[in-house]
């Protein structure tokens, strides 16, 4: 068919401009395959740009401050009903000792099956002061005004103790529920207060651990639990540091027994 046409007609001759156009056409889509490739680096690098230079999202918040809110929770709610106010507890390792105070502020002390009456000295303390029943259960239920009173009781030059006045309140204290809710709510603001996570105590009970340092520079560990809003033990760092297991701590109506 060819050599037919060419008998007849001849052999046609190029258009240039034809050659030209189709050359447009194959360098424009080389171009564009190029540019397709180096887009894909320049990308890469601008990602890389962005993720450096963006600022990095805050990181989550520490989960200490809302476990400490949850037992102020626990508190408030927490009853307060019984006869006597009881602490049993255990130091360094030792016999248990067990504390009873009635409403009317009357104490009694148990050790090794021998209860005592408590003469002579308030059956508590608080910021290193002597304290009576009754003004433990007269301090403040907003935890701004705790605070303060509690730091106001400090001795010139201790304000490091404030952690460590303000957890007493919890631990061994007929502290009323609001007062302990306060308590905790104002450990919560003291950026001194460590949060170290879920922790066991001596005897396997499992809570949270938070720990503070003192002036005398050991630090304190307390383990809480939350739900029930009770201290369950406190442990000094270091060599001969000081341990207490708070075993019970609440209301009841039983009363010692043997009263002298």
């Amino acid at each position: 068919m060819d050599e037919l046409i060419r008998d007849l007609y001849g052999t046609p001759r190029e258009d240039p401009r034809a050659r030209q156009r189709v050359w447009r056409k194959v360098t424009a889509r080389r171009r564009r395959a190029r540019l397709t490739w180096m887009a894909i680096p320049a990308t890469a690098a601008l990602t890389a740009v962005l993720l450096t230079v963006l600022p990095a999202a805050d990181p989550p918040p520490v989960p200490g401050r809302s476990i400490l809110l949850t037992a102020a929770a626990s508190a408030a709610s927490s009853g307060s009903a019984g006869a006597y106010w009881h602490v049993r507890k255990q130091r360094d390792g030792g016999p248990e000792t067990e504390l009873w105070v009635n409403a009317q502020g009357r104490a009694w002390t148990a050790e090794r099956g021998r209860v005592s009456r408590v003469t002579g000295r308030p059956p508590f303390s608080l910021a290193g002061r002597g304290m009576t029943y009754e003004q433990i259960r007269a301090l403040p239920a907003d935890a701004g005004a705790l605070r303060d009173q509690v730091a106001a009781l400090l001795p010139d030059g201790s304000r490091g103790l404030l952690a460590d006045a303000l957890s007493g309140l919890l631990r061994t204290k007929p502290s009323a529920p609001g007062v302990r809710a306060a308590a905790y709510r104002a450990l919560a603001d003291l950026p001194e207060v460590r949060y170290l996570g879920a922790a066991t105590d001596p005897r396997g009970r499992g809570g949270e651990a938070f720990a503070y340092g003192l002036p005398s520079g050991v630090r304190r560990t307390l383990i809480i639990d939350p739900a029930s809003s009770q201290v369950l033990s406190s442990v000094d760092s270091g060599q001969g540091g000081r341990s207490e297991l708070i075993l019970t701590a609440g209301w009841t109506d039983q009363a010692p027994p043997n009263l002298p």
